[in-house]
């Protein structure tokens, strides 16, 4: 195995906007960040960016699961990083994110004989940077950067957000791999890719196709403002008003948001609602055991495609839409019969633009866990 990289740590985490030398050491150990700055993909690179790197950790942490590898560099520009060892974590049945690194680093010499132990990592996360705490309401504890450098001996740990990670692997996508949900009438345009789905979050990010290097431009779509397309929807949208201040895509289009669904329609059906987790609302609208879990997962999926539909023009995402997250690949049967697809094209004068952009799903899997090991090679070589 390759000895790790050497040379100065880098930032760990950047404020939107800074770049430079002057900016890593403000932000070495959260001193100068600010509450609201976001994950986002403006890092700084550590000033050896020439050095060579060599096996380090890659991770994808998400408000249910947290995907770590162990990768190292190849030269293959369809594929950066080869994984030498892959673990998913259930992220609530750990007291924290380096307790999770801790177990799979000790995973590591049984599972990569001789081996040193990696001292650079790429971390995609949702959520804002609070002082040394990445923060989102999602996880089920803060992440702090330096517990895990101080606590792991991760000396170079550079932050993504986590659907930048999953667009910047959509580079590397199979088709293949893929499942249509909307064909095109012709070959995907070269363009803009967007990147979006419903997990415990709703998550979003376009990739911006370049000569020398794709660029990834990070969204917060799913905070935007819940556009109901129909009456039953404005009936939703007035029950779920009145429980907060502000109604996001987010409140519908996610785990949680199904729940809200559910629970709304039930008061418009005027019965209670028996079940408690979105997974329940899924399991019993797939087995059509419910008839308010069967209207909520439908009320979602069309909601879902009028918005993919937004965003689409938004972005003038002519290269694709992939369609992500932790739920729709256990719907696929129920999405593709479902009224994704006619709200997706009921957007008056932009249905022909609509008609000439794919939309397929992917599995989420190791993407998270791609797409932060390349975007943080490319962004060194590129420091």
């Amino acid at each position: 195995m390759n000895a790790p990289c050497s040379g100065p740590i880098s930032a760990t985490v950047a404020r939107r906007g800074l770049a430079g030398p002057a900016a890593a050491a403000r932000n070495l150990d959260g001193g100068d960040t600010r509450v609201g700055d976001a994950v986002n993909q403006r890092q700084v690179m550590p000033s050896a960016a020439a050095a060579p790197v060599g096996p380090f950790l890659a991770a994808d942490v998400g408000g249910t699961h947290a995907r770590i590898g162990l990768v190292v560099p190849t030269r293959d520009g369809g594929q950066p990083v080869r994984v030498l060892h892959y673990h998913r974590y259930q992220c609530a049945a750990w007291p924290s994110l380096t307790a999770i690194l801790a177990d799979f680093l000790r995973q590591l010499p049984a599972a990569v004989p001789g081996g040193e132990a990696p001292v650079a990592c790429a971390m995609a996360c949702a959520g804002y940077v609070l002082g040394d705490a990445i923060v989102n309401e999602n996880l089920p504890w803060p992440v702090s950067i330096g517990e895990i450098r101080r606590e792991l001996g991760i000396h170079e740990l550079a932050v993504i957000n986590d659907f930048e990670a999953v667009a910047y692997a959509a580079q590397f996508i199979d088709p293949a791999d893929t499942l249509p949900i909307i064909g095109a009438g012709q070959p995907p345009s070269t363009g803009p890719v967007l990147v979006m789905g419903p997990g415990t979050g709703l998550g979003s990010a376009v990739l911006m196709p370049g000569e020398t290097r794709a660029q990834v431009l990070a969204t917060e779509a799913g905070q935007i403002s819940l556009a109901p397309g129909n009456a039953r929807e404005r009936q939703l949208l007035e029950l779920l008003a009145r429980e907060r201040d502000y109604v996001s895509y987010e409140e519908a289009l996610s785990g949680p948001g199904l729940l809200n669904l559910y629970r709304a329609l039930c008061q418009l059906r005027q019965q209670p609602a028996v079940l408690a987790a979105p997974a329940d609302v899924t399991a019993s609208a797939l087995d059509a055991s419910d008839a308010a879990a069967v209207e909520a997962l439908q009320t979602f999926c069309g909601l879902l495609g009028s918005f993919a539909a937004d965003l689409t023009m938004l972005y003038g995402a002519r290269g694709g839409v992939y369609l992500a997250g932790g739920i729709l690949p256990q719907i696929q049967g129920f999405l593709k019969a479902s009224t994704f697809t006619e709200r997706y094209f009921n957007k008056g004068v932009m249905r022909a633009y609509l008609q000439q952009v794919p939309v397929r799903l992917i599995e989420h899997g190791q993407l998270g866990v791609m797409g932060a090991a390349g975007w943080f090679l490319d962004a060194r070589e590129g420091a």
